[in-house]
């Protein structure tokens, strides 16, 4: 009897996470906008630090061993025939092509400001995006972060630690930041970015800028619906949490009324047997956190339940977020669990404990400090 073939549309965080549970199952196709791994987390140390980034958060694909046996095409998914089992796919080059399935998985995140952007790329053009933000941040005497949620507190901190002597001011519109976060963690990320010299600025409800100046790094006054004077920087940092799901191959009768994939609590895709949906795509529930709670792992159990006909486990999303909010800096990092209590590794524990043994070896199977063989193809 054949393997049977998954295809994971989106290789991001989750997207690789899920390809690599998936591929003692069966074959495996990744289908990637981006040449090799470039993560969504760590907004923050991406604009200050970007080549401490780069070491963790941009991995070719092919230092992944878990992804040996997994076939990656760099494209974009455009169209999904439920009935045929196949997606049609714009690859890098301009060509089409179609990849069949047994079982899709649905990875392709969100859109978010100017870091996570579904457009199709090469090394060049991430190299520039990374490169071309950082340089206007370091080149700025101020810097005005717009945003209540971890991407906005972590660049305050992180622009604020990299640059003493810039002027970095957060403002968001509630009375505290960090709204899904357990109230002890902003407690302890108020203190930090008051040691660091932040300005935090509650109760600014900012209006969005015109056009598509809120996915980019600008550097008009900022004006408040709340009724405060504008603001001006030399640079201000949209990190608003506005995302847009990447769902517009998909039909419409897969997606809810916000444009994301409507799913069991199984992370079966609704009225779909054979396609699930996982990470920040997927509507699980309010702050879709199947993203960041092994929900990778959950779709692998259900998929091999789904083939051999057994019943399918639910997904339990958490009360509170969780986990660390401002990233490595450079005295270590803080982890928070639920309850709100944090953690301090240090540098050191942070780089070779976290980062080298859990995260590379443990989470992701092994990364090699190079590139890998290539991975054979199968048949179509």
């Amino acid at each position: 009897m054949s393997r049977p073939r998954f295809v994971v549309a989106g290789l991001g965080d989750t997207g690789v996470l899920t390809a690599i549970a998936l591929r003692r199952l069966g074959d495996v196709v990744g289908i990637s906008t981006k040449p090799g791994f470039v993560s969504g987390q760590e907004l923050g140390l991406r604009l200050a630090r970007p080549e401490a980034w780069v070491r963790d958060y941009r991995i070719a694909y092919d230092r992944f061993r878990g992804l040996d046996h997994v076939r990656v095409v760099h494209g974009s998914v455009c169209a999904l025939d439920t009935d045929a089992r196949t997606v049609r796919i714009t690859c890098a080059d301009g060509s089409t092509a179609e990849e069949p399935y047994d079982v899709l998985v649905i990875a392709t995140g969100v859109a978010n400001g100017f870091w996570r952007r579904p457009t199709v790329q090469d090394a060049a053009g991430v190299d520039a995006d990374i490169d071309s933000a950082h340089q206007r941040i370091a080149a700025a005497n101020s810097v005005v972060i717009v945003g209540g949620g971890a991407a906005a507190s972590s660049s305050a901190a992180q622009v604020a630690e990299r640059w003493p002597t810039k002027k970095v001011d957060l403002y968001f519109p509630g009375e505290r930041a960090l709204p899904h976060h357990h109230r002890r963690v902003w407690q302890r990320v108020e203190a930090r970015l008051a040691r660091l010299g932040v300005g935090v600025h509650p109760g600014f409800r900012a209006e969005l800028p015109s056009g598509n100046d809120a996915h980019r790094l600008t550097d008009a006054p900022v004006t408040w619906s709340t009724g405060q004077p504008p603001v001006v920087a030399d640079v201000v940092i949209w990190a608003i949490g506005r995302v847009e799901p990447n769902t517009a191959w998909l039909p419409g009768e897969m997606l809810d009324d916000r444009g994301f994939v409507a799913v069991q609590p199984s992370l079966r895709v609704v009225g779909h047997e054979n396609v699930f949906a996982v990470g920040d795509v997927a509507a699980t529930d309010p702050l879709r956190t199947s993203a960041r709670n092994r929900g990778h792992a959950l779709v692998a159990r259900n998929v091999r339940s789904h083939l051999e006909g057994s019943s399918l486990r639910d997904y339990r999303p958490p009360k509170r977020r969780w986990g660390s909010v401002l990233g490595p800096q450079r005295d270590g990092l803080v982890v928070f669990a639920p309850t709100g209590q944090g953690v301090r590794v240090s540098a050191w524990a942070s780089d070779v404990v976290l980062q080298r043994l859990i995260t590379r070896q443990g989470i992701y199977g092994g990364v090699r400090r190079t590139g890998g063989k290539v991975p054979a193809s199968f048949n179509l």
